[in-house]
């Protein structure tokens, strides 16, 4: 069993999750139970499902969280992309956190190759 601190996705995602936090407090009140929480939960979701793809008895169960991990990252994508259009976010900003999530998604697919490798 992996000890998902120890894996480098998993702690980009996490590193992630805490600006995406820092990011939304400054959206508008009324976002609150709209963009903010559903920003803010796909992007929890991404290392979440990473640590939980850890504990599971094998590669192809591990493959098939990095799988939605893969899926929530693409909501956060999209969500970042709102958020930016809306001018939620400002154009530096966006663009740091869609950096960010970009290379996630990168390192996420890699991974998923790697452990679908080992089950040939």
């Amino acid at each position: 069993m992996m000890d998902f601190h120890d894996i480098q996705v998993w702690q980009k995602a996490y590193d992630l999750t805490l600006k995406v936090y820092k990011a939304t407090e400054s959206f508008p009140k009324h976002e609150i139970y709209g963009l903010t929480s559903q920003l803010r939960r796909a992007a929890m979701s991404i290392p979440c499902n990473i640590a939980e793809g850890c504990v599971k008895n094998s590669d192809a169960e591990f493959a098939r969280f990095l799988d939605i991990a893969i899926g929530s990252a693409s909501e956060v994508e999209c969500q970042l992309l709102l958020a930016c259009d809306l001018k939620y976010l400002e154009n530096p900003k966006y663009e740091q956190l869609n950096n960010a999530i970009v290379e996630i998604k990168r390192m996420l697919t890699s991974f998923i190759k790697t452990l679908r490798k080992s089950n040939c």
